[in-house]
């Protein structure tokens, strides 16, 4: 399976981010002022990060080390030298654990890395942080305040983001869910929780934990409307539950979700295509065989032959599609005395009953039925 990764184009932090801002007094009367003012001053990567770790050797509970980690974690992660970083984080929140920048250094360390365990470690640590101030805001007194706030809100869609991109290169169903678990549970309603969502309820299944698979898509759907994989997989999950007018319902808010999604980054639009003709498919299906099952047969007509072609290869579904078609044109054409579309009824009928499934022998039996009626025996 070719997974789509729909990514933030380097997502962009604010001023106060990107410039990491001290907070604290620099004393340059004393050694560890002039060294922080050396650290300041410094262009140079390489010379400025030995700065920084003789200045962490020295004075590791000074106010300004979060800081300072904060600087040589950017250099570290700049070179792709992840583990140093990795080091420095964890040294850092050991003396300040409520240190946001490093918790975001952090994040970007272990997505370099390409360590799953890691990602969730850190994207834990990075969400635990962020929601804790986003729960004091108020409206921001000045512009200092403001950027302060969309940074804060920016780093924890930073931590969304390095979830679901890690995830979306996994293979393993148990690393997919976990991580997937956790930005269910962190930031739900995150574009990148859709991104990910089908993946991960994928996952669920080839996990052994197909239980949760349904409970999962129900959340997910409720959360965001526009998550079509989680709506479609809800809407399959309410039709085997017989909730019909629950399905139809998340299949075509499914439906509204695909046709109003731009091409993902990353497919071409052929691949887009083919993509968007599979979602609608499978959400037309859905809907055609609830509204089939609550006796509306024009919807269901109408929904079933959109989805039709795309169900070649599923013999299941197709059989089932069929026994809708004709089970919905049977009853249009005896509503108003229409022949012909009894017979296009009979016609679905016949194609259905050459496929081996569960609605075959129904599907002979109402041939008979209406065989009969059309003085056809």
């Amino acid at each position: 399976m070719k997974h789509c990764f729909l990514v933030l184009a380097l997502l962009v932090l604010p001023a106060a981010a990107q410039e990491q801002k001290q907070h604290f007094t620099i004393n340059v009367g004393t050694p560890e002022g002039q060294l922080l003012q050396s650290i300041g001053q410094e262009s140079d990567d390489d010379k400025k990060a030995l700065l920084c770790v003789d200045f962490l050797d020295k004075y590791p509970k000074h106010e300004g080390a979060g800081w300072v980690t904060a600087q040589v974690m950017a250099i570290y992660v700049k070179e792709k030298d992840f583990d140093k970083a990795i080091e420095a984080g964890e040294k850092a929140l050991v003396n300040d654990p409520n240190d946001l920048d490093v918790a975001y250094y952090g994040v970007k360390a272990a997505e370099g890395k390409e360590d799953p365990a890691l990602v969730k470690t850190w994207a834990s640590r990075t969400f635990a942080l962020a929601h804790k101030e986003m729960a004091t805001f108020k409206a921001p007194k000045d512009d200092d305040e403001k950027e302060h706030q969309a940074y804060v809100k920016d780093v924890n869609n930073y931590a969304g983001y390095a979830v679901s991109a890690t995830a979306l290169k996994l293979r393993d169903p148990k690393e997919i869910v976990e991580l997937g678990a956790l930005l269910e549970e962190q930031d739900i309603k995150s574009q990148y929780m859709a991104q990910l969502s089908g993946t991960y309820l994928n996952a669920l299944s080839q996990s052994g934990q197909a239980a949760k698979m349904c409970p999962a898509a129900d959340k997910l759907a409720a959360a965001n409307g526009k998550d079509a994989e989680a709506l479609i997989v809800a809407s399959n999950c309410s039709l085997q539950r017989k909730q019909y007018e629950r399905a139809a319902s998340q299949a075509t808010r499914a439906v509204e979700a695909v046709n109003s999604r731009a091409k993902p980054e990353g497919l071409n639009d052929a691949e887009w295509a083919s993509k968007k003709a599979a979602q609608l498919g499978r959400a037309d299906f859905l809907a055609g065989v609830a509204y089939g099952a609550q006796s509306r047969f024009g919807p269901a007509d109408k929904a079933l032959r959109a989805a039709l072609p795309s169900l070649k290869g599923d013999s299941a579904s197709t059989a089932l599609a069929l026994f809708y078609l004709g089970l919905s044109n049977y009853n249009l054409g005896k509503a108003i005395g229409d022949k012909a579309k009894i017979r296009e009824g009979l016609n679905y009928f016949e194609q259905c009953a050459a496929i081996s499934s569960n609605v075959q022998a129904q599907a002979n039996n109402n041939i008979g039925i209406i065989k009969g009626e059309l003085g056809m025996r």
